[in-house]
């Protein structure tokens, strides 16, 4: 049973996002916004969808706002596309883990960086060093 769920929710997930590209035209809506799970319940009542939205505070809130409004017609759409006996009532939820993973990947970037940028640094001390050696040799 639980193969069937998760199946289900894996295509309301595609259709819940074809439906938001090309069909939902909130101007609060941006342009980026990326439905990364769907988790339905076991008897399809409810269906919890997992969104993320690239911006700032308001702009996710804006987007929330939007998704909410559009729920009704978002569930009457899939249930038409999806055919199932019993549509779930859409729950929408900001999912930060993408602005997350984007964060932690600046942090390594940032850090190899200035790691390469102190093997240099080292690296030319000890050609100084080198060099400084040879000529206290011709002296």
């Amino acid at each position: 049973m639980a193969d069937r769920t998760s199946r289900i929710s894996e295509e309301m997930r595609k259709e819940i996002s074809s439906i938001i590209m090309t069909e939902i035209k909130d101007p609060r809506l941006p342009k980026i916004v990326s439905v990364l799970a769907v988790k339905a319940t076991k008897d399809l009542r409810y269906a919890k969808v997992f969104v993320s939205v690239l911006g700032t505070e308001e702009e996710k809130k804006n987007a929330y706002d939007a998704l909410k409004s559009a729920a009704g017609f978002m569930r009457r759409e899939v249930g038409h596309r999806m055919q199932l006996r019993y549509t779930p009532e859409l729950q929408f939820t900001i999912d930060n883990s993408i602005e997350h993973g984007a964060y932690i990947s600046k942090l390594i970037k940032d850090t190899v960086k200035s790691d390469d940028s102190n093997a240099n640094d080292s690296d030319n001390d000890e050609n100084d060093d080198d060099l400084d050696g040879d000529s206290d040799d011709n002296e």
